[in-house]
């Protein structure tokens, strides 16, 4: 493949990482909506966390266009024409849902559209954003086509390669997974798997259809839903036995094909939201899936149920409710990653404060404002007293496995309730 020239359209969790892995061998262009996002990285700062300071400014090229040639590097823009001389456009814009959990696919219209405007004979533009089987042809391809006016797999072609990036995880990054790729032709698939062959450690499975790659990625995620929507329900009837669920899971893991899941909240924007997009498809099939859903209710109803159990164990402990002080450690989706993306932490808020508690938050990990902006919540910048009755620990972050609860307490009486199943036993109150 001669004069690859790649533009990455998303610089986020999943687009930031690949642009840069592609950048150290072809000219990127990468491209995002939002300024502040773009000037940041500019200066060699990712406020995700996804890529090093270093890692990112080795790779970063001057304000000409890489594109104009074939030096590798990673040219940053908010200005959509600045990608007309690419070939490989590569999507990765969120794909959420609404609030009735309904999907969105707003992102992707668009950045469709932005595409089209630039689109040229020849090019193949490759969708990553986690979808339902045939988003791509159906929705996505007939955006390009309208805007492009362009024919769709006789001047221009599409492919499909989910994204499986990991946030927070530093040992399974973006070239040490193996990638699903496919594409509209066989030809066309040929080319999308040794695009990301190239770059990709791990290796490729090259998909024999656009739509067997996007329904493998979607049950990626449900399968996941699914099997922690069990665990949580196995601890929900273990505690009313007053057994220990993570002793019953440690017991169990003994036997060598017993799968080893863990209860908790489930957020972030994959595992919580993508069950959503196979139902929805199933659905206008005429056929409605009960599991998946099943595990999607119990799932979104833990973060009112740790709730319930904390004020329980107060009411055990005689401590007041109303007016009573409350710390919970950790507002992330998951540990060790700035991502408040979809995190259902702000559910136990929420069911706390219909309580009459007053409840205080602290993560090391998240930018005060970014939370106050999502969710209309304050984030201490730092631990602050000994006065709460109730110390909450909703993420594992390495910062909390060393704290000294003792201090945090305002009594002997105080509630410890650990959903992460993390602190010694003998150390809390109460536990998913």
């Amino acid at each position: 493949m001669s004069k690859i020239r790649i533009a990455i359209i998303g610089l986020g969790y999943v687009g930031l990482p690949l642009a840069v892995e592609f950048a150290k061998k072809y000219p990127v262009m990468g491209f995002d909506i939002k300024q502040d996002r773009v000037d940041a990285l500019r200066k060699g700062l990712d406020e995700t966390l996804e890529i090093s300071d270093d890692e990112l400014k080795s790779v970063l090229s001057s304000d000409k266009l890489p594109a104009a040639g074939n030096t590798p590097g990673l040219f940053l823009t908010t200005n959509a024409r600045d990608l007309a001389s690419a070939n490989y456009y590569i999507v990765t814009v969120p794909t959420p849902t609404d609030k009735n959990n309904r999907p969105d696919l707003t992102p992707l219209i668009k950045a469709s559209e932005t595409i089209g405007h630039v689109l040229k004979q020849g090019d193949i533009v490759i969708y990553e954003s986690t979808v339902y089987p045939g988003a791509t042809e159906e929705d996505c391809v007939p955006v390009l086509e309208k805007v492009s006016g362009l024919i769709f797999n006789k001047e221009f072609f599409a492919g499909y390669s989910p994204e499986r990036i990991n946030p927070g995880d530093k040992e399974h990054t973006v070239t040490k997974i193996k990638k699903v790729t496919s594409g509209s032709t066989p030809e066309a698939a040929k080319k999308v798997d040794k695009l990301y062959r190239s770059i990709i450690i791990a290796g490729t499975h090259l998909a024999s259809s656009i739509k067997v790659a996007e329904a493998a990625k979607v049950i990626e995620n449900s399968q996941r839903d699914i099997n922690i929507a069990f665990v949580n329900e196995l601890a929900m009837i273990f505690n009313r036995m007053g057994i220990d669920t993570h002793e019953v899971l440690e017991a169990a893991s003994t036997k060598w094909n017993f799968l080893s899941f863990k209860p908790g909240l489930v957020g972030g924007h994959c595992i919580g939201v993508d069950p959503y997009y196979l139902a929805q498809k199933a659905q206008e099939y005429g056929y409605h899936p009960e599991i998946i859903l099943a595990g999607r209710r119990l799932n979104d109803n833990m973060g009112r149920y740790v709730a319930s159990q904390v004020v329980k164990l107060m009411i055990h402990k005689e401590l007041k409710i109303k007016g009573a002080k409350v710390i919970m450690l950790g507002i992330t989706f998951k540990e060790n990653c700035p991502d408040i993306r979809n995190t259902r932490a702000v559910d136990i808020v929420n069911e706390l404060k219909q309580y009459g508690l007053e409840v205080e938050i602290h993560d090391p990990w998240v930018d005060p404002e970014e939370v106050m902006h999502e969710y209309g919540l304050k984030c201490l910048p730092k631990l602050n007293g000994n006065h709460y009755e109730a110390i909450i620990l909703t993420v594992a972050h390495d910062q909390f496995q060393s704290l000294n609860l003792k201090k945090l307490s305002s009594s002997s009486s105080t509630v410890v309730y650990d959903v992460k199943g993390v602190l010694k036993k003998d150390k809390v109150d109460g536990r998913l």
